[in-house]
């Protein structure tokens, strides 16, 4: 029995997940607020809790690697790594964006169409990427500034599925009968079993040392206004 711990924390969903292998045990997650630091831990525990389990139940822990909040990103990389350190386990990562577009091919499964995960990275900009139906990734992950003709060669081939959190904001300039939005806002823990029970068995492992989030671009401390 291979039961891997998923942690999701690339967006505002604070997100964890059980999976035996690669099948959803259960999960707790709560999105709205970026609360991960006060949360994630406790939502760990309180997982295992309910479901009769303790940390050395485990066989690994796999995290949503990125592209996403920098600071949501550190915090599940951060605790990923503590419990892999002090349980002994292999650390599984799986890039967002593909794990997205693992759990939008279920909602909505179509042979002939292309599925473009999209994160919010403010004003018009979003970290995209567009896989086929065989979840092959054809359009690498980047950091795509929505415009009228964006992604037009995809649309002119097949249909597009676009969803997550960024896609919310194309839906007025990306007009086109072939272009279709699916209501998956933010990604979720809940979606990234199989990747992670393929990686466990094919020891897709992460080296603990050296291993760091996928953050696409580099962050910038931005100053705080000042109270008038």
């Amino acid at each position: 029995m291979t039961r891997i711990l998923a942690l999701e924390t690339s967006t505002k969903n604070c997100s964890v997940a059980i999976f035996e292998n690669g099948k959803l045990i259960d999960a707790i997650e709560e999105g709205g607020a970026y609360s991960h630091a006060e949360k994630l831990a406790l939502f760990v525990d309180q997982l295992l809790s309910r479901n009769k389990l303790d940390y050395q139940d485990l066989k690994a822990v796999a995290v949503s690697k990125g592209p996403g909040s920098y600071t949501g990103l550190r915090i599940g990389v951060s605790l990923a790594k503590g419990l892999c350190y002090s349980l002994s386990l292999p650390l599984i990562s799986i890039e967002t964006l593909q794990h997205m577009a693992w759990g939008a091919r279920k909602e909505v499964k179509q042979e002939e169409a292309f599925y473009c995960p999209m994160i919010d990275a403010r004003r018009m900009e979003v970290y995209a990427a567009i896989y086929n139906s065989d979840l092959e990734l054809v359009k690498p992950t980047s950091a795509d500034i929505i415009e009228e003709d964006s992604y037009r060669d995809f649309i002119a081939q097949k249909p597009v599925y676009f969803f997550g959190d960024g896609a919310e904001k194309c839906k007025e300039i990306l007009k086109n009968e072939r272009a279709n939005f699916i209501h998956l806002n933010l990604p979720s823990s809940k979606s990234m079993g199989e990747i992670a029970q393929k990686n466990f068995v094919q020891n897709a492992f992460e080296d603990l040392a050296y291993f760091e989030p996928f953050y696409l671009k580099e962050f910038i401390a931005i100053k705080p206004k000042k109270l008038v």
